[in-house]
C-alpha cells in the first residue's frame, strides 16, 4: 500500500513542469489523478501516458481555469471518473514579466483572472466534494513573500493574496478536517522559467543554495502535504526557493 491509495486528486495546469511533475508524484504515491489543461493535449496525453505505464491511474481534462464553466465541469468529471475527490492542487496559474506601467489592462485581467479567481472558483467547486481528511494544496510563490524580481510586480500581488486566502480557508474548513497549504517554490528549471534563460542569473544570484531548484523537489513537498503524515499541518506557507528569501 503506498501513502495515497485510494485517494482522487486533481492538478489544475498539469500538463508541463511543476504541475506534470506533481501529478507523477501523487500518481505514484497511489492516487488516482486527473489534470487540467487549456491548450495542448498532446503533453497534457503524455503525462497520462507516463503515469499509466508506470502503472498509476489518470486523465487530462480540457479547461480553462479562469472560465467557472470548465472549471465545474473538471470538478465534475473528476468525480464521475473516480467517485470522489481527495485532493486539490491549484497549480494552474501564469506571469507576464514586464515592467508594470507598461502592462495591459488585458494582461493584469489574465493575470488575476488566472491566479486568484480561478483558484477562488475551483477551490468552492471542489470543497462541494471534498470530505474528512481532504488536502487543498495551493502553488504560490516565494515572491508572494519577499519582492526582489523587477517585472513581476502584478505577479507577486496574485501571489500574496493566495497566501491570505490559503491562511483564511484554512480557518473556515478546519473544523470539517480539511487541510489548506501554500507551497511557495522560488526559481524551478521548467520550459517557461529555465535555468539557462535569460531571466536566470539575477535569480540563481539571489538563491543560497546557487541553484535552481528542480520539479521533482516541488512534487515531494505536495505529496507530503496530501498524505496523512501532514494531517496537522494547515494554513501553512511553505516556502521551497533554495533560501532566496532566507
Amino acid at each position: 500500500m503506498t501513502k495515497l491509495s485510494n485517494k482522487v486528486a486533481l492538478v489544475t495546469g498539469g500538463s508541463r513542469g511543476i504541475g506534470a511533475a506533481i501529478a507523477k508524484r501523487l500518481a505514484a504515491d497511489g492516487a488516482r489523478v486527473a489534470i487540467t489543461f487549456s491548450k495542448g493535449s498532446d503533453a497534457a496525453e503524455n503525462v497520462v501516458k507516463e503515469i499509466k505505464s508506470a502503472g498509476g491511474e489518470a486523465i487530462a481534462i480540457q479547461a480553462d481555469a479562469a472560465k467557472p464553466e470548465a472549471i465545474n465541469q473538471a470538478v465534475q468529471q473528476t468525480v464521475a471518473a473516480y467517485g470522489g475527490l481527495d485532493i486539490l492542487v491549484n497549480n494552474a496559474g501564469t506571469a507576464i514579466p514586464k515592467p508594470f506601467e507598461e502592462t495591459t489592462i488585458e494582461e493584469l485581467d489574465h493575470v488575476i483572472n488566472l491566479n486568484v479567481r480561478g483558484v477562488f472558483l475551483t477551490t468552492q467547486a471542489a470543497l462541494k466534494h471534498l470530505k474528512a481528511g481532504g488536502r487543498i494544496i495551493n502553488i504560490g510563490s516565494c515572491v508572494g513573500e519577499r519582492m526582489m524580481t523587477p517585472g513581476l510586480v502584478p505577479y507577486s500581488a496574485t501571489k500574496a493574496a493566495i497566501r491570505m486566502f490559503t491562511q483564511g480557508l484554512s480557518r473556515e474548513v478546519g473544523e470539517r478536517g480539511i487541510t489548506v497549504n501554500n507551497i511557495q517554490p522560488g526559481p524551478i528549471d521548467t520550459d517557461l522559467n529555465p535555468a539557462a534563460g535569460d531571466w536566470a542569473a539575477p535569480q540563481l544570484a539571489m538563491t543560497a543554495l546557487k541553484r535552481y531548484g528542480k520539479v521533482d523537489e516541488i512534487a515531494a513537498i505536495v505529496a507530503f502535504i496530501a498524505s496523512d503524515e501532514a494531517a496537522y499541518i494547515t494554513g501553512a506557507n511553505l516556502t521551497i526557493d533554495g533560501g532566496t528569501n532566507a
